[in-house]
């Protein structure tokens, strides 16, 4: 995939997650256009709705910064992966943050939480899909 096409995706994921932490109502009931299923189940989970798209930035910000760093020869995965954490905690802060300048919306230090870690489940995600191809690629170079 393409490095623009990875970065287009993430930010459009990104502004995804600033649009829905701003909006007025938490309920979501404000927006029609979402199937009735998924506002009641984000309703239900409250935190764990933060953690969803989250995961979806994860595994993007480590497709991007492998497409950055494939053409350094040793470059040290450890360090890209608690980069792209330091980038995810970022952005959750900015997104819980900018609910303290909206009323009827309170900031939650467990959203923090879930979309950190929503955030390294799905860098995780990146890297165990990333080595059941290599091991496909390996197998059937054989």
């Amino acid at each position: 995939m393409s490095k623009k096409i990875v970065l287009f995706l993430l930010l459009l994921v990104i502004a995804a997650v600033f649009y829905f932490s701003w909006l007025t109502d938490p309920s979501l009931e404000s927006e029609t256009y979402l199937p009735k299923w998924l506002k009641n189940w984000s309703n239900e989970n409250y935190n764990l709705r933060t953690a969803i798209p989250f995961i979806v930035v994860g595994f993007l910000l480590e497709v991007y910064t492998q497409h950055l760093s494939s053409n350094k020869f040793n470059h040290d995965k450890n360090s890209n992966f608690m980069q792209n954490l330091g980038i995810a905690t970022i952005i959750v802060c900015i997104a819980e943050g900018g609910q303290f300048l909206i009323q009827k919306r309170n900031p939650d230090l467990m959203d923090v939480f879930f979309g950190i870690l929503g955030s390294f489940i799905g860098g995780l995600g990146y890297y165990l899909l990333d080595l059941v191809l290599n091991f496909k690629r390996l197998k059937n170079a054989k």
